[in-house]
């Protein structure tokens, strides 16, 4: 695993290599609700897979009443394949219940004026809002240093030796790597270490060999040094 002292440069490097292998993040400027929903969306995914699931729902329903009146196997079917989908629509449904209740609207926007302290703790009172979903609206709509992290960000992480322990507290690993990541750098690391663990990084037989970030990973080289390491079968005559 790297030191405290030296996971700034570790950081850094996988930063600089993920930057030339997949497209910067595009910026995105959604109200918080939206936002909200698209996190509960997002979470567990990669960009791509969420923008389709969020341009579905947009198209199939009139509006966010609607998806709140409609049952969570009408929005499950209406996401498709995204990972997720049945335990997704209902946390969709719950928040605009929510903010429905509360707000007699579906809008969050005076919570922007709170401060990022208060935002988070109001997000935080959402049942169906995860760590990640209230980081990534704070990160995305609020112009916080949050970092999303999500089960497959976490198992990549985990891995490259940047997060220590996957049983720590959440809110310790998120603290510590937002420490040393930039705010500026938050959403292009937070979007291609997603696509890493879809492309690569994988739960089961993770795909080593052609990750771009095979060099600085110290799970990668072990797996690659044993690979290399096991005797080549003959062929029978």
């Amino acid at each position: 695993m790297p030191t405290t002292m030296n996971k700034q440069q570790a950081l850094t490097q996988v930063l600089k290599v993920l930057e030339k292998h997949y497209a910067p993040p595009d910026p995105d400027e959604k109200p918080v609700l939206e936002q909200l929903l698209y996190a509960v969306l997002r979470e567990g995914t990669t960009r791509d897979q969420a923008d389709a699931a969020y341009k579905t729902l947009e198209t199939k329903f009139i509006d966010w009443n609607e998806i709140r009146v409609s049952s969570p196997q009408e929005i499950a079917d209406a996401l498709g394949s995204l990972p997720g989908a049945a335990e997704k629509s209902t946390r969709l449904i719950g928040i605009l219940q929510h903010v429905f209740e509360t707000t007699f609207s579906f809008r969050l926007e005076d919570i922007d004026k709170k401060g990022l302290k208060q935002a988070a703790k109001q997000l935080g009172r959402f049942a169906e809002a995860s760590d990640f979903a209230v980081a990534w609206v704070l990160q995305r709509s609020l112009g916080g240093h949050a970092l999303p992290l999500d089960a497959p960000s976490l198992r990549t992480l985990h891995r490259l030796g940047l997060v220590d322990h996957l049983d720590e507290h959440l809110e310790s690993i998120r603290s510590t790597l937002e420490h040393y990541i930039p705010k500026s750098r938050g959403p292009l690391f937070t979007d291609t270490v997603s696509m890493v663990a879809k492309d690569y990084c994988w739960a089961e037989e993770p795909h080593c060999s052609a990750c771009p970030l095979l060099k600085d990973c110290p799970t990668g080289q072990e797996r690659k040094n044993i690979s290399d390491t096991k005797p080549t079968r003959m062929k029978p005559r």
